[in-house]
């Protein structure tokens, strides 16, 4: 009887030691990615979703990050990331996030300074909730002129240069908060030239694309991921 009380101690102790914080199992970093259709993936499978290609290309990486959330939709402006996003975004409690919104203000036509305020606020809440700013990763407007039926959306305005209107406005936003930013204006007017790179519905990016997008934001977030897994260590 004793033997055995002591060998049930022995398990008992060994249990509470693999518990303890600090050993191999780590919790996964929590990662919500906040935008519009580009985000959600419109036109393409919930796997091809950018935001989920970098998941996983992160994991492969010895990354342990999981998408916690994607609650972006389609036709949303920055004003609805800040009343419909913001409220999931806070709830999970995310360590890492994306943020790329901003064409359904220009083809709504939201003046540029309300678009500034409207994106500054999306940007600093997110700051209050994220452990750190490296955290946090920008991305500009594609350049939707470049898809066959995008021209249709233009009514009357030069779409490539209202768009760079609005990513110098994101750009200045996120120089000014000292955050990470990744540009994928250039690389979304390949699309004129390749018909691979747009959707079925001859508006939206591809899984092609959205994985010509992911390689541009996959080194940056990799980068501060890794950064700060080794800081923590």
């Amino acid at each position: 009887m004793l033997k055995y009380f002591r060998t049930l101690c022995a398990l008992m102790i060994f249990g509470c030691q693999a518990a303890e914080p600090g050993d191999s199992v780590k919790n996964p970093i929590r990662y919500v990615a906040i935008g519009d259709s580009y985000t959600i993936g419109e036109g393409v499978q919930e796997s091809e979703r950018w935001p989920n290609v970098l998941t996983r290309n992160l994991q492969a990486s010895g990354i342990p990050v999981e998408l916690t959330a994607n609650p972006s939709r389609t036709g949303w402006k920055t004003r609805d990331a800040l009343e419909k996003e913001m409220p999931v975004f806070r709830s999970t409690r995310p360590d890492f996030a994306t943020l790329l919104i901003g064409v359904n203000d220009w083809v709504r036509d939201i003046p540029l300074e309300q678009f500034r305020i409207n994106l500054g606020q999306l940007m600093d809440q997110m700051l209050d909730v994220l452990p750190a700013k490296e955290r946090l990763i920008i991305i500009t407007i594609p350049d939707f002129s470049a898809t066959p039926v995008g021209p249709r959306y233009a009514f009357g305005r030069d779409i490539s240069a209202g768009i760079q209107a609005f990513n110098e406005i994101i750009r200045s936003e996120a120089q000014k908060r000292n955050l990470a930013l990744v540009d994928i204006f250039e690389l979304s007017q390949a699309a004129k030239n390749d018909p691979q790179l747009v959707a079925a519905d001859r508006l939206h990016p591809s899984a092609k694309a959205y994985r010509q997008w992911e390689r541009l934001i996959f080194p940056v977030a990799l980068k501060a991921l890794q950064n700060d897994t080794h800081n923590s260590q």
